[in-house]
């Protein structure tokens, strides 16, 4: 059966982007057709400034709204990374594999480091090598398919070259792990930047819906999104980027279609709040069972734990064999030291 493997940073409140352009892929497709595992990357939080008790917090609160969105314990493994050691175990292999120029070339290591020099913040180490932690996570878990943004392509891809370089090197051990678009996904740029994508570590708060906003929240936010110049509503992503940001989220909330859509309508208010009104409808069974789940926080705790008992159990024997394969002695299951009869 494929595997699948999705992680979601909890660096920020989930958005109405993450849940159109990911979670709902990850709810309607890809915990029925194949062997999927969710992971709240945490240890990825950790690559520039934060607050340990805000990490914690929105780590919780993302895996509430995922089982809130529709994953199904039964069907699918939800787990939290730090929960499970392989990640950070295998991570350093695959340091040792890659190179100080290929984390160099990474376009979100430019920027994100860029960003944080320029606000006077000094760049985490661990910012520069977090692609290879993100390669551990997919690796470990003999991930044949990773769905990913066209931002992250490029760590896909990585993934892909440390995998043959490894079983190249010191013998099979990794499936080599293909990106693939989600299928159902959409699109969500910043209602207030329709050139920027709508995301939970922004600072840009009216341009983002957040699952959790209230409806007259939504409402405001929506009604308030940058438009056009000129009154036609068209589909054009290129000349009426506001626009057709609009259509593309009525559209992906309503089963429609963004071209068609622009023909139905003679005024950017009425756009709006038929917008703003199916995003409303779109979030209220999320929020309701989130309410419920937050109500029963032994039972999210459960699944987070079966979950990483699951995880670890998968990933284990890959990351055992990668440790044998470059050399590294085996220890003995029960007292952790050195089994040298087994490695002679």
């Amino acid at each position: 059966m494929t595997r699948v493997f999705s992680g979601i940073k909890p660096t920020g409140h989930l958005t109405l982007g993450n849940y159109l352009g990911a979670m709902r892929q990850w709810v309607a497709v890809d915990q029925h057709r194949a062997e999927a595992l969710f992971c709240i990357v945490d240890l990825h939080a950790l690559t520039v400034d934060h607050d340990p008790a805000r990490v914690r917090r929105l780590s919780r609160q993302a895996a509430t709204l995922l089982l809130a969105a529709g994953l199904d314990p039964r069907l699918c493994t939800v787990f939290v990374q730090s929960h499970v050691d392989e990640h950070a175990r295998l991570s350093y292999l695959l340091e040792c594999v890659a190179t100080d120029g290929e984390m160099r070339r990474m376009i979100q290591y430019k920027e994100k480091a860029a960003r944080e020099q320029r606000r006077g913040g000094s760049v985490r180490l661990s910012l520069l090598t977090y692609p290879v932690l993100m390669a551990a996570d997919i690796l470990a878990y003999g991930a044949d398919e990773v769905p990913v943004g066209d931002d992250q392509v490029q760590h896909v891809e990585l993934t892909r070259d440390l995998a043959v370089r490894f079983n190249q090197r010191y013998g099979h051990t990794f499936v080599v792990p293909r990106a693939t678009r989600p299928t159902v996904a959409a699109r969500v740029m910043n209602l207030q930047d329709p050139a920027s994508k709508m995301g939970k570590s922004d600072d840009t708060g009216p341009g983002i819906v957040y699952l959790l906003d209230e409806p007259d929240v939504v409402r405001r936010k929506v009604m308030r999104a940058v438009t056009d110049s000129g009154r036609d509503v068209v589909y054009d992503r290129e000349s009426r980027p506001g626009v057709a940001n609009l259509l593309e989220i009525l559209a992906a909330c309503s089963g429609g279609n963004p071209e068609a859509l622009g023909g139905v309508y003679e005024s950017y208010g009425a756009l709006k709040r038929d917008t703003a009104e199916a995003v409303v409808e779109v979030l209220k069974p999320v929020q309701e069972r989130h309410k419920e789940l937050c109500a029963d926080p032994g039972y999210v705790e459960g699944v987070l734990r079966d979950g990483a008992e699951r995880a670890r159990a998968m990933a284990r024997p890959t990351v055992d064999a990668a440790y044998r394969a470059i050399g590294l002695l085996p220890a003995d299951v029960e007292t952790g030291a050195p089994a040298l009869n087994a490695a002679r």
